[in-house]
């Protein structure tokens, strides 16, 4: 069994096939997708059917989810309705008004069940999942990383900077990893990492390789970490499209990295 974790698909679904045939994604995998699954590329609703339909995915919602839901949920309000179009909402939009009435409901009534935050533990190390970060210094750090202070921790976060939170998160150590090394790291996409290179107080590697694509983005790891990266970012910039963009997949076993190009027309 093998845990693997991706997020900002952004709608590129034959993208998305081939990372899961690059994986070998077997049943006894488990996979965590951290939003972002929507929007900007040629088939969102494609990508919901998938993951919806992998019984051992767990999914958190995005920003792009939240704009999504918004703009069905407030028709009228032409500010919900630009905002969702003017990111990429188009193509879900035009992907959801041809699903029928029953399926439409269903991804929709999943997506708003969707959770904020989730957590893993592997080999002893808690792992912390949200879309876009956490914020540092909010909520009581627990005297034990075990199930019940990962919870507590990261409900009391807000939704708003679970799933927003950009420069206040990548600007700053989590102060949750401890010059032992021991602590969770937490792992995040929305910020594309050519992004949050910019915006990190220590990148521990290029945002870009050798050629020219994105790459996952370790931060962070220094003395007082025990030199282990205290954050990690896998958007590695799909919404940006073929040339540049692919998705990227990490697999928390051994820290092994996948990579998978967005082509034309996806």
């Amino acid at each position: 069994m093998a845990t693997y974790v991706l997020s900002d698909i952004h709608g590129r679904l034959a993208t998305f096939d081939r990372m899961l045939e690059q994986l070998a994604f077997g049943d006894d995998d488990q996979l965590f997708v951290l939003g972002d699954m929507v929007d900007r590329g040629s088939d969102p609703v494609g990508v919901l059917r998938h993951i919806r339909a992998l019984p051992n995915a767990r999914v958190l919602r995005g920003n792009h989810e939240e704009l999504m839901l918004d703009a069905l949920n407030h028709p009228k309000d032409a500010l919900a309705q630009d905002n969702w179009a003017r990111n990429g909402g188009i193509s879900t939009a035009l992907g959801l008004s041809a699903c029928a009435d029953e399926e439409r409901i269903e991804l929709i009534d999943w997506i708003s069940s969707l959770p904020t935050y989730a957590y893993t533990f592997i080999d002893g190390r808690p792992y912390l999942f949200a879309h876009a970060g956490i914020r540092p210094g909010v909520g009581r750090v627990p005297s034990l990383w075990d199930e019940k202070g990962c919870e507590s921790y990261l409900a009391s976060q807000s939704s708003e900077d679970l799933i927003w939170i950009r420069e206040d998160f990548w600007s700053r150590p989590t102060g949750l990893v401890v010059q032992d090394g021991t602590g969770p790291v937490v792992i995040a996409g929305h910020t594309p990492v050519v992004f949050a290179e910019k915006l990190c107080d220590l990148p521990n590697n290029a945002a870009i390789n050798e050629e020219g694509f994105a790459q996952i983005l370790y931060c962070g790891r220094c003395e007082a970490t025990g030199f282990v990266a205290d954050r990690i970012d896998i958007d590695c910039c799909g919404a940006a499209g073929a040339g540049f963009g692919r998705l990227g997949t990490l697999r928390l076993d051994d820290g092994a990295e996948f990579y998978e190009a967005v082509r034309d027309g996806e």
